[in-house]
């Protein structure tokens, strides 16, 4: 798939320019819609108000009086980081406010599926709860949630995915994203979501005068911002300045040494330095390492090593997640090249002999139902075109599930609500959220549905840029490339979703090139009529492509980075798309 460099419209800010940041910083905040300095200042004082996310006052209350009467409260999480983040954050904090009785339970993906579903309730009525928590999930458990009343146990739904027509009847909801909340950040996280309720049920509590009656040290929930960086990110939501704030905070914990001992060993089983982790790290050393729990095996697993307070028993269960991940890697590697081989015949680089398609969907019986994401996702990032992959979600084949990511401009979860609307029959359930949802239907309605989904995506497809973009802050002088800029860039997020790590763009000569492991290009550049050399690598490449020693000038994007080795530091670039250039 042929991809542009499309370099963002320049920009700046009197305000900016006023303050004491370098030029460099100036231009990439002015890019991200940054126009005051005071946007900048990430202190938790300035975190939006709990009381302004809708029934979180409510749900305050409910928790409050399930605590002086000291029921039985059960959390039911999703099986991904973000519900994984979620669980433990609300185990471990309604433990601290001192609740009697609190369990959760996770649904394992293979066998229940997504939400609090009636055979989650009937599972959990074996724990006979006084009340249940929802996090990560819920908004759409319309028959679980009644289920679960018609046994007399109260609900707490709470959830950022987006509500569909009907609300379910739970005694209170908590999602920035139902139709009656004014929130003013729409893009909480499932774990924001939860940690907003907790910082509302402790001002309940102090209001009660709860603590001071139980002898309770008043905890401070700062405590827990290192799980709310870790969902917030791994979930890949919109890094609006609410969710910075939470993030930046959870990674000053972390730097700090002051994180849990499960994420501590996360890390540390990656190969991660602590005292220089950013928010890209959570996304792609701790999160994967996480969601393998949920994808391979049980998320209660990823759970419990979040729950750990020994630093030796988070460790062998770091290194059992481990071990999942590369297991998840290496089935990943395998559907991927059987989808590569369906997309053979496709026009990826305007070369084949058979157009490219406005959407994308795959099926294998044989592949993994918890991999499935990832696989579409993969094939989305190389085709530039909204995919689905699907799997057999029962051993007859009879049902299959599929997982939808999509790109800028096509929104797919509302693709899928308009496909369901048109053809009532196709889609047993889906939910999620722009660019990611989840679906289950009949494997006999696989090539119908294959034909809506492509109709309803080219509807959009006009209004659409279908053409991968690699979106950058512009070129660089010689004097930028330099180690404190790298050093600098690093650490002026966090960065993340909507409010991208800064990527610039330039114009090399190759010094040499090599390949390193199978998929990765070591490089020596230099700009032209330069001597001024700099170290790059490429990661994943086509071996086929490269290297290619017939290729002397590269057209590249990049970002800054700081390679580590040995105790020594150094300037690298880290190319994100390279192309020949004369």
């Amino acid at each position: 798939m042929l991809k542009t460099i499309r370099r963002r419209q320049a920009s700046s800010s009197s305000a900016l320019a006023a303050a004491d940041l370098p030029p460099l910083l100036q231009r990439v905040y002015c890019n991200r819609g940054i126009r005051d300095i005071s946007e900048l200042d990430l202190g938790l004082e300035h975190l939006l108000p709990p009381a302004t996310l809708h029934g979180a006052v409510q749900a305050a209350e409910l928790l409050a009086d399930s605590l002086a009467a000291r029921q039985r409260i059960l959390i039911v999480g999703d099986f991904d980081a973000d519900g994984a983040t979620s669980t433990a954050l609300g185990m471990s904090v309604l433990q601290a406010f001192g609740a009697a009785h609190v369990d959760y339970l996770v649904p394992n993906r293979f066998d229940y599926g997504y939400g609090l579903t009636p055979e989650i309730v009937e599972l959990a009525l074996e724990r006979s709860p006084d009340l249940i928590i929802t996090v990560d999930n819920g908004i759409s458990s319309i028959s679980g949630i009644a289920l679960a009343r018609q046994h007399g146990i109260a609900t707490l739904v709470t959830d950022h995915h987006l509500a569909g027509a009907e609300l379910p009847a739970a005694d209170v909801i908590v999602n920035p994203n139902q139709p009656a909340c004014q929130f003013a950040s729409k893009s909480l996280a499932g774990v924001g979501v939860i940690f907003y309720v907790m910082l509302a049920l402790r001002a309940e509590l102090r209001r009660r005068q709860w603590f001071a009656e139980q002898a309770i040290a008043e905890p401070n929930l700062g405590r827990w911002l290192d799980l709310v960086a870790l969902g917030t990110v791994a979930d890949v939501v919109p890094l609006d300045r609410n969710n910075r704030i939470l993030v930046d905070a959870g990674l000053k914990r972390i730097r700090a040494g002051q994180a849990r001992p499960g994420i501590l060993a996360l890390l540390e089983v990656a190969g991660r330095q602590l005292h220089t982790v950013v928010a890209s790290d959570l996304g792609f050393a701790a999160g994967p390492r996480l969601n393998a729990a949920g994808r391979l095996d049980d998320m209660s697993v990823g759970i419990e090593c979040l729950l750990s307070q020994d630093a030796e028993r988070a460790r062998a269960i770091a290194a059992q997640l481990q071990q999942l991940n590369q297991d998840r890697r290496s089935i990943e590697q395998g559907m991927q090249d059987q989808a590569l081989n369906m997309l053979a015949e496709l026009d990826l680089d305007g070369s084949g002999p058979t157009e490219l398609p406005l959407a994308v969907t795959l099926y294998e019986p044989d592949w993994h139902q918890g991999v499935i994401g990832i696989l579409a996702s993969r094939v989305k990032d190389r085709l530039h075109r909204p995919t689905i992959a699907f799997a057999n979600a029962d051993d007859a084949g009879e049902e299959i599930k599929g997982s939808a990511r999509s790109i800028p401009g096509i929104h797919i979860r509302d693709v899928l609500d308009a496909v369901a609307t048109r053809y009532p029959h196709l889609i047993s359930k889906f939910g999620g959220h722009a660019m990611a949802a989840g679906l289950s239907i009949q494997r006999a309605h696989y090539d119908q549905f294959s034909e809506a989904f492509s109709q309803e995506v080219a509807r959009h497809a006009d209004a659409v840029d279908l053409q991968a973009v690699v979106e950058s802050d512009g070129a660089l002088s010689q004097a930028d490339f330099a180690l404190d800029n790298a050093t600098a860039l690093r650490f002026a997020g966090p960065w993340g979703q909507h409010f991208p790590e800064p990527v610039f763009d330039g114009h090399f000569q190759i010094v040499s090139q090599r390949l390193v492991g199978e998929r990765h290009l070591k490089l020596v550049l230099s700009l032209p009529d330069s001597d001024h050399l700099v170290d790059a690598i490429a990661f994943n490449i086509d071996p086929q492509e490269w290297p290619n020693e017939r290729v002397e000038y590269i057209e590249a994007a990049y970002r800054l980075d700081v390679n580590e080795f040995r105790g020594q530091r150094s300037l690298q670039l880290m190319i994100e798309f390279l192309q020949p250039s004369s």
